[in-house]
């Protein structure tokens, strides 16, 4: 962790809607007026989307049906440690950019699919912020969550992250609800190994949950809107949040536990704002007073 130059780690599940969590985060980041520097997990793949898919064929083969992009195998985590440790100690760090669509492809000028140049990244930034699903990651080899400065979870309850999965791939890529349960099925050990420890290392967790029936999400005809849903708000140190302030500010919430508030699902950019823009303007006012 560093004062000088501090980091902010948001992780989350795919499709947990970290990408919306970002949009929170640059919103506070304009207000407020402060530089960030920006880095993206899937950057830190270790495969491109045609390498993945023969390296997974190849798994496939020799009987390995759990081969996932949650994984050690299938991610650059020493290379990210030292994303988050170089950033911390200097200010800058070395990162790229994973291109997902013919949009970004003219704006970077490499194919769909593919991975940009590795490059620094800007100097003089306030702080790091990074999205991706391995900003906590912890395991016999890396420890990332030990260099984030404020460390936030993102997750929905698994049943509404499965039909959220469903809808986007079925939609927006054509698979069948047949090939997205065979995903979700390859990516269970990882997920449970990789990805749901690192909610114990964050500092704040916003878990999404609906209050409609999603008991059987392979048959669910649309995902839960907002409305229809709460947020959970766990924090891991709940010493100096002023908790009557939040439950004034966000109507029809409620403490669940010492640590604990309820929202509505509506309210959870208001939360947000609320609860991480003092908690950022902390960190920034830390590294101004070093100067």
């Amino acid at each position: 962790m560093s004062r000088k130059h501090p980091i902010i780690s948001i992780t989350g599940s795919s499709g947990a809607g970290t990408t919306s969590v970002k949009k929170t985060f640059e919103q506070i980041f304009f207000r407020e007026k402060v530089n960030a520097a920006y880095i993206e997990g899937d950057a830190f793949h270790r495969y491109d989307r045609a390498e993945m898919r023969a390296q997974m064929a190849k798994e496939s083969d020799r009987g390995n049906k759990h081969f996932s992009h949650f994984s050690p195998e299938t991610n650059l985590f020493e290379e990210l440690e030292r994303a988050f440790r170089d950033y911390g100690e200097t200010g800058t760090a070395t990162t790229r950019h994973y291109v997902h669509d013919a949009e970004e492809s003219a704006l970077h000028g490499t194919a769909p699919g593919t991975f940009t140049d590795w490059k620094k990244l800007p100097e003089n930034s306030d702080l790091l912020f990074y999205e991706g699903l391995h900003g906590a990651v912890v395991t016999d080899k890396v420890n990332v969550a030990r260099y984030a400065d404020l460390k936030i979870g993102v997750v929905p309850v698994i049943n509404l992250e499965w039909i959220q999965k469903l809808h986007r791939d079925r939609s927006a890529r054509g698979y069948s609800t047949e090939a997205v349960t065979d995903t979700i099925l390859r990516r269970m050990p990882d997920y449970i190994h990789y990805i749901c420890p690192q909610f114990t290392e964050t500092d704040i967790n916003f878990q999404r949950v609906p209050t409609v029936d999603t008991s059987n999400p392979f048959v669910a005809r649309w995902i839960p809107t907002p409305d229809e849903s709460m947020v959970v708000i766990r924090f891991k140190n709940p010493r100096g949040i002023d908790f009557p302030y939040l439950l004034s500010m966000l109507p029809q919430s409620w403490m669940s536990r010492a640590n604990s508030i309820v929202c509505p699902g509506a309210k959870l950019d208001l939360a947000m704002q609320l609860i991480l823009t003092p908690l950022i303007m902390q960190l920034i006012e830390r590294k101004r007073n070093l100067k």
